[in-house]
C-alpha cells in the first residue's frame, strides 16, 4: 500500500514521552482516553499528536489489541482531514470501522471500540451522502455505537458531540418529521447533546465550531447569532496538536477567513 499523504503540520508540534504527560488531560478532554502505562503505546500517541498519523497507526497496530483505539483514531483523523483521495479515504474509514468491531468482541466495555466505529461510519456516510447511508441502515449503526459509548463513558464529550451531529445531519438531510419517525433524530436531542458536549469540554475549539455548524443545520438563520458567538469563543483557544490545527485550518478556509 502507498504511504499516507503527509500531514501539512507534521513537525509543528514536538511532544515527547515526558512532555506529553503534562498535557494529556487537555489533549484528551474530548475522548477521556486514559494516560497509557505502557511506554511503547505512549510513544505511539506522541507520534499521533505530532501529526505523524501513519507512523502512529503502524506503531499502534504492532502492539496488538492495546493499540487498536489509537490505530483507529489515527486512521480516521487522517482520512477525514488529510487524505485527498475520496476512494482511499472511504476505504480507510471502513477499515477503521471493521477493526473497531473486532475490538468490541475483544473488549466490549471499552468506550473507544464503540466510539471509533461510530465516528468512522459517520464520516463514511458523509462521504457517500448521508441520505444514501441512511437507506443502507448505517444510521442505526452509528447511533447504536455512539449511544453505547455514552452508556459506557458518560463523560465522553466527543461521543456526545458526534451523536448531536448525527441528529442534526439527519434532520438537515431528510427533515425533522421523517428524521424523527424513521431514524429517531430530534432537534431537542441534538441541542441537549451539544450542550452536554460543551459542558464536558468547554475549552475545545472543535466542539464550539461543531456546535455552531449544528445550530445552523437545525435552526438556519435563527441560529446564526448563537453560532457566531460560539465561533468567536473558539477563536480564543490555540490548537493543542496537529489534529486540532488541521480542523481549524479547514474551518477557517470554509469561512473564508
Amino acid at each position: 500500500m502507498p504511504s499516507w499523504t503527509p500531514c501539512p503540520f507534521s513537525g509543528v508540534y514536538q511532544y515527547h514521552r515526558d512532555s506529553i504527560t503534562g498535557h494529556w488531560a487537555d489533549l484528551h478532554a474530548g475522548d477521556a482516553e486514559p494516560l497509557p502505562t505502557d511506554a511503547a503505546l505512549l510513544d505511539a500517541w506522541v507520534l499521533y499528536h505530532n501529526g505523524a498519523f501513519e507512523d502512529a497507526a503502524l506503531a499502534a497496530l504492532a502492539l496488538g489489541p492495546s493499540g487498536l483505539t489509537l490505530a483507529n483514531k489515527a486512521a480516521c483523523i487522517h482520512a477525514t482531514y488529510v487524505e485527498p483521495s475520496e476512494p482511499v479515504r472511504l476505504e480507510r474509514l471502513l477499515g477503521a470501522a471493521e477493526r473497531a468491531q473486532q475490538q468490541q468482541a475483544l473488549a466490549p466495555d471499552l468506550p473507544g471500540a464503540w466510539y471509533w466505529q461510530g465516528y468512522a461510519l459517520g464520516r463514511y456516510s458523509q462521504g457517500v451522502s448521508v441520505a444514501k447511508a441512511l437507506t443502507k441502515g448505517l444510521g442505526s449503526k452509528v447511533r447504536h455505537a455512539l449511544d453505547t459509548t455514552i452508556a459506557l463513558a458518560p463523560h465522553h464529550a466527543d461521543a456526545h458531540l458526534a451523536l448531536a451531529n448525527f441528529h442534526a445531519e439527519v434532520i438537515d438531510k431528510v427533515g425533522e418529521l421523517i428524521g424523527g419517525m424513521v431514524h429517531g433524530a430530534r432537534k431537542s436531542a441534538a441541542l441537549a447533546l451539544y450542550e452536554k458536549a460543551l459542558a464536558l469540554n468547554p475549552r475545545s475549539a472543535v466542539t464550539l465550531h461543531e456546535y455552531a455548524s449544528g445550530l445552523l443545520m437545525l435552526e438556519g438563520e435563527g441560529g446564526l447569532a448563537r453560532a457566531t458567538q460560539l465561533r468567536e469563543r473558539a477563536d480564543a483557544f490555540d490548537p493543542l496538536d496537529a489534529m486540532e490545527r488541521l480542523y481549524l485550518a479547514g474551518v477557517r478556509a470554509d469561512l473564508g477567513s
